[in-house]
């Protein structure tokens, strides 16, 4: 069985004191986080930021402290069975505008129970729960826009 890794950010902004997590719809129509290949000897936290530029445009993303959540899935491709695993960071985003890249067709800032409701996998959405609780304990030392 092959391998990968991936890492992304949940990304999100405070808004007239509510905090939203922007979303994206893939190809596939699933909903999810930026994520994407490490590229070369990219540290987790540098390809996680790469990837949340090239696939929203959106840059100066302030990765929190003191989080990093992992899940894994296997999926089939091109007759290979893969194993991957994902590593997903919180990124605090002062912009309110997203420019997607060709690998998803949607994007919505979404509070945390509609991002919940979104998010097409369990993983994806228990990670959010971890999230958002980390951020609500951490909001005095984040800066709102």
């Amino acid at each position: 069985m092959k391998t990968a890794v991936s890492s992304g950010i949940i990304p999100y902004r405070t808004t007239r004191g509510k905090i939203e997590y922007l979303v994206l719809k893939s190809r596939t129509k699933d909903w999810e986080f930026p994520k994407g290949s490490i590229e070369g000897d990219e540290e987790l936290q540098q390809a996680a930021l790469r990837e949340v530029e090239e696939e929203t445009g959106i840059t100066g993303i302030r990765i929190v402290d003191g989080f990093r959540e992992d899940y894994s899935y296997i999926f089939e491709s091109d007759g290979h069975t893969i194993h991957k695993t994902v590593h997903l960071f919180i990124g605090h985003s002062m912009e309110a505008s997203a420019d997607l890249s060709k690998e998803h067709n949607d994007h919505q800032w979404r509070t945390y129970e509609q991002a919940k409701n979104t998010l097409t996998h369990s993983a994806t959405k228990q990670i959010l729960e971890k999230a958002h609780d980390h951020i609500k304990k951490n909001q005095d030392n984040i800066p709102e826009e």
